[in-house]
């Protein structure tokens, strides 16, 4: 048998109800190339949609998080105008926002999402990071938007997520100076959750996802559909969306204890 079997550019692992997707290109800090951003949003797709699953945790292998796009492949593509797929900037277009839908997945999936950054992040990076619920970092973590070294707006959703998260006014410092973080700073200006040494991150993030998805799901879906619309939502129609979900997620909840402690369950 002859030809070789392209390597998978994401890793998947499974572990008491927690789904890890890792990013696999250590050699490039992770950089983003069209393969591993199709991998990658197959995989988010399938955690969201897996029942089995109850939290989502995802990482980079080696030394990085994720340096944002691959820009040397990015150069390299070559985008033919067609009377089917449109001229080039559509075709752009299309085949980016697909890609994207990894943060949308991310944010919206009615399960905990967390990010593990293991080292540095930038570019969309920092977008896939800001798309999780939340964000654990090894001391050795930076964070950079790089958008502006590169001569780009920015993407994967990085300016809506980081406008919601720090506010306005940090997330234009962010961008429009591309000042590098260190750890101990993005956990001060709020940008990570909590900072662990690196030989404990790996381990201290797994206990959290396990006891997320160890943990009351039913609660989590709606409390989360809560956090979402709470983002946009006026303050009245927030109030009724959380006077529902209380009620649908209490009911649910002592359905499933009774379901759990019923006589005769194995």
């Amino acid at each position: 048998m002859s030809g070789k079997t392209e390597e998978r550019q994401v890793l998947i692992e499974n572990d008491e109800g927690v789904r890890l997707i890792i990013l696999n290109r250590p050699d490039r800090l992770n950089a983003l190339t069209d393969q591993l951003m199709e991998e990658l949003v197959t995989s988010v797709t399938e955690a969201a949609s897996d029942s089995t699953v109850g939290c989502v945790v995802i990482t980079g292998a080696g030394r990085g998080f994720c340096a944002g796009g691959d820009v040397k492949e990015g150069s390299a593509r070559a985008l033919v105008p067609s009377n089917e797929r449109g001229g080039r900037v559509e075709q752009n277009f299309t085949r980016l926002r697909g890609f994207m839908e990894t943060s949308r997945l991310l944010h919206e999936m009615p399960k905990p999402t967390i990010a593990m950054v293991n080292g540095p992040v930038a570019g969309a990076g920092i977008g896939i990071a800001g798309a999780c619920d939340l964000r654990f970092a090894s001391e050795s973590a930076t964070f950079l938007s790089a958008f502006d070294r590169i001569g780009a707006g920015g993407d994967f959703g990085s300016t809506w997520f980081w406008t919601k998260i720090l506010g306005a006014g940090k997330a234009r410092e962010i961008f429009l100076l591309g000042e590098k973080y260190s750890a101990q700073e993005a956990l001060e200006m709020g940008i990570y959750t909590k900072l662990f040494t690196e030989d404990k991150l790996h381990a201290h993030t797994m206990e959290v996802a396990r006891r997320l998805a160890g943990g009351r799901r039913t609660a989590y879906r709606y409390m989360k559909a809560n956090l979402n619309m709470a983002e946009d939502a006026a303050f009245e129609a927030a109030l009724d969306q959380e006077a529902l979900n209380m009620g649908l997620s209490i009911m649910a909840s002592a359905a499933i204890y009774k379901a759990e402690n019923s006589p005769g369950r194995e």
